[in-house]
């Protein structure tokens, strides 16, 4: 449901959330926020496990395994990269059909913000890569780095400062990444894909017509959608085509509308069961084996020195900042949309400059754009890194500045003085709601005025002989 118009008729952007939806982006929230954390822990487990010993995380990373015959004889690092990463992919397609069908992108009203603000965090990113690379004579193959948000990564960081962000900023950056993702699968799907297997492609597109029959025909069974969706996965890799967009398809539909009478939809049911495999499980062990940078010799140095790597932090650091902020401010401009009178456009910035931790599938991006270029891919990780821990940073002290006000806004968004299970500014139109606050008024009163007449009695009293 779109925010109302306020009296003046402009729509308020980064404005309360609807209950449902609240809670909604709490619990998937709260699983991003411990699977950021273990993320950040697989992060510097493989930096500490490259650069002590390396020979044996390349040896490890390397080790190949799987049925050859089927073209699946892959390595550790491409099974966590293609297969871990589906999984990651299939949350992300059903976090967006949520998003469309019940979320903010239901209404083109409410959609404009984070689509504009993704947008436009994905172009400026580009642009700032490209012209820093031909400044500097560098490859331009690495334009789409920079591009991707990862939201796990950056509700860690939140965790870490501390920081207790009002829930409609929280829902802009959950929804902004969520469209970030789908834009990143485009990516992934349209310029890297090369060289493709028409008939191992046509199985795939067959396995996801099964797959939609099975579900709108109502048939149930893990034991069904898993193999299936393995041979999907497996046709969609030996295909050419990224084997994550299988999971992102597949993600894409399930249904997430609730029926009369469902606590949760099918989509939501299965998200909630396999997010957590997804935050806790899967990306940190693409962590693991992808984020293994070595920082040997002058690597670092390199960083700031080469176009590219170059290009990709100030595209992460100043561009998705600069690219959110003034897509978010272009909303505001040419639509009748006003921002949030609690929130000030400094919040806006300080949430775009945590949208730069560009990690997850900025590292995925970068081995595809420099494939058999190890040494640039190396590099290319180590920009991101750099580039990310900047933006965390930056991010964690713009937010520090503000975080009384934070706090404020969301100590006001949970209090339930009334004991009913519902925050009190979600009923605040409810007639029983301020029965309830009368009779918690009159009952202090009555308190204060017992606690009185016993003190003045008290003070009545006369002296005791000495």
């Amino acid at each position: 449901m779109a925010p109302p118009l306020p009296p003046s008729g402009r729509r308020t952007l980064l404005g309360r959330l609807s209950l449902p939806e609240r809670n909604y982006v709490a619990d998937a929230l709260r699983t991003e926020t411990v699977g950021g954390v273990i993320l950040l822990l697989a992060a510097v487990a493989a930096l500490i496990w490259a650069n002590t010993f390396g020979s044996t995380y390349e040896s490890v990373s390397g080790f190949h395994f799987g049925p050859e015959t089927l073209g699946l004889d892959l390595s550790v690092a491409h099974w966590a990269a293609d297969g871990l990463l589906a999984v990651f992919f299939f949350v992300a397609g059903v976090e967006l059909k949520r998003e469309l069908v019940a979320g903010e992108l239901r209404d083109p009203r409410a959609a404009a913000l984070p689509v504009a603000a993704a947008l436009c965090g994905m172009a400026v990113p580009a642009v700032v890569y490209t012209l820093t690379a031909t400044a500097g004579g560098g490859s331009l193959a690495g334009w789409a780095v920079p591009t991707a948000t990862d939201i796990a990564f950056a509700l860690a960081v939140l965790a870490v400062i501390g920081t207790s962000l009002p829930s409609a900023l929280r829902a802009f950056l959950l929804t902004l990444a969520v469209v970030d993702d789908l834009f990143a699968i485009l990516i992934i799907a349209v310029f890297f894909t090369e060289d493709l297997d028409f008939l191992a492609l046509g199985g795939a597109f067959a396995g996801l017509a099964v797959f939609y029959v099975l579900l709108r025909t109502g048939v149930r069974g893990w034991y069904i959608y898993l193999p299936l969706a393995l041979v999907i996965w497996g046709l969609m890799y030996n295909s050419g085509v990224h084997a994550t967009i299988a999971g992102v398809a597949m993600g894409l539909m399930l249904r997430c509308s609730r029926r009369e009478g469902e606590a949760q939809s099918p989509g939501e049911h299965i998200e909630h069961l396999v997010r957590p495999l997804s935050a806790g499980v899967a990306v940190p062990l693409f962590a693991l084996f992808s984020a293994g940078v070595t920082l040997k010799g002058d690597a670092l140095a390199g960083v700031f020195t080469r176009p590219e790597t170059l290009g990709v932090v100030l595209g992460l650091v100043i561009g998705k900042t600069v690219g959110i902020f003034g897509g978010t401010w272009l909303v505001t401009r040419f639509t009748k949309a006003q921002l949030n009178k609690d929130l000030a456009w400094a919040d806006v910035f300080a949430v775009a400059t945590l949208a730069g931790i560009g990690f997850t599938v900025s590292l995925l991006i970068g081995e595809l754009a420099f494939t058999g270029d190890e040494d640039m891919i190396n590099d290319v990780k180590a920009a991101v890194l750099i580039g990310s821990l900047i933006a965390a940073v930056l991010s964690g002290v713009l937010l520090k500045l503000r975080v009384r006000r934070y706090r404020t806004l969301y100590e006001a968004e949970e209090l339930d003085a009334d004991g009913s299970g519902v925050p009190d500014v979600y009923e605040q139109d409810d007639p029983e709601y301020h029965l309830r606050m009368a009779a918690i008024h009159e009952k202090k009163a009555a308190e204060h005025r017992r606690l009185a007449e016993r003190a003045g009695a008290a003070s009545s009293k006369p002296d005791s002989p000495a």
